[in-house]
């Protein structure tokens, strides 16, 4: 059952991206959002960068590394996110010897098109109003 935002929260949201990502059912609407928007990667791959800086384990963590790459960073992969030339090789050289900011440079770029392009359409969308429009009705 999908997390149902409270009005704070909903107008929160257009405070920051970091509002939006910081809450369970922000990212949901966002990943809706860019879903549409056929950029839900994106999001996706900025999740799997913070779950994988909280990575104890530096077994874990470098299987964790191989499958982020092979997801979202290697050319043709499943989910390719949209990387200069420089950052991809970057972390293709180092892929072998994984760290905790491996992924640090192309998340901030991820970051970044998100909060500069994705964001500000995610506010104008008909889906982010509707779920304002609602939770201010609904009380």
């Amino acid at each position: 059952m999908p997390i149902k935002p409270t009005p704070e929260e909903t107008k929160l949201w257009s405070e920051s991206v970091d509002n939006l990502l910081s809450h369970k059912a922000g990212q949901a609407a966002f990943r809706s959002f860019l879903r549409k928007e056929f950029s839900e990667e994106n999001i996706d791959f900025w999740l799997a960068c913070e779950a994988y800086k909280k990575i104890k384990s530096p077994t874990k963590l470098a299987s964790e590394a191989k499958k982020i790459y092979s997801q979202f960073i290697k050319v043709e992969a499943p989910k390719e996110i949209n990387i200069d030339f420089t950052t991809r090789e970057d972390i293709t050289k180092n892929i072998s010897e994984p760290t905790h900011s491996s992924f640090d440079l192309a998340q901030k770029v991820i970051y970044s098109l998100m909060a500069k392009d994705c964001y500000p359409r995610f506010l104008r969308s008909d889906s982010y109003l509707e779920l304002v429009n609602k939770t201010d009705n609904d009380q």
